[in-house]
């Protein structure tokens, strides 16, 4: 599927020096439409979701700083990617379903940075999930580790849980993105074993899904 967006000027203003490390960083090779991977995690998180978010929970969801948040969301807002509205005190924001913009955005999305907020969603509820983490080319691509495209996404879910409730989870993913889903269930005692598999995981760039990582 090829799609075409226009990305008007309030996507694409410049950072300044007052703005965070999370946003300072390149345009995600996956998605390069995006001026960093910090605009693109935060597009993903509330353009992939239906929930309403104040400031303070899109900045946990997303891992940024309140503050570049803020600004974000106020750049969003009047390019009318975002709608918000006021409870008391609280600014709740969603996606605009009447942007031309938003629907493109999330098909790109869902191919590229979606994975991560999606599999979250999903790996959550299932029982015995200590961590989850993306390694492979397509975490390496989300680091910005150049290369050829990726043609699936790995998984690496720590803890015990059962398998086919992981592997279903997963299925579920990958009919949404468009890309193979592969889960590896691992438990913590086993990371700590050496192999030619899991000494080349810790060597490579991971995206951090759910809980801490396992290793600096």
């Amino acid at each position: 599927m090829t799609v075409g967006v226009v990305v008007p000027p309030a996507l694409t203003v410049p950072i300044t020096d007052n703005n965070l490390h999370d946003m300072r960083t390149q345009a995600p090779l996956l998605a390069p439409v995006f001026r960093s991977e910090g605009q693109a995690r935060l597009l993903a998180v509330v353009l992939l979701g239906a929930d309403e978010l104040s400031i303070a929970d899109l900045a946990e969801r997303a891992g940024l700083a309140y503050p570049t948040v803020h600004r974000e969301v106020g750049r969003l807002l009047s390019a009318g990617i975002l709608v918000e509205r006021l409870v008391g005190k609280s600014r709740l924001v969603r996606a605009n379903p009447g942007s031309p913009l938003t629907a493109p955005l999330r098909e790109i999305l869902l191919v590229a940075t979606g994975p991560v907020t999606l599999l979250a969603e999903e790996l959550a509820g299932v029982s015995g999930v200590e961590a989850v983490f993306l390694y492979g080319s397509f975490a390496a691509r989300m680091r910005g580790v150049e290369g050829p495209a990726p043609q699936d996404i790995d998984v690496m879910v720590i803890g015990s849980a059962e398998a086919g409730a992981v592997f279903d989870a997963c299925e579920r993913v990958e009919r949404l993105v468009g890309r193979p889903v592969n889960p590896t269930i691992v438990s913590r005692a086993e990371l700590q074993h050496h192999s030619g598999f899991l000494d080349h995981v810790r060597s490579s760039p991971i995206v951090p899904v759910l809980g801490e990582v396992p290793w600096p």
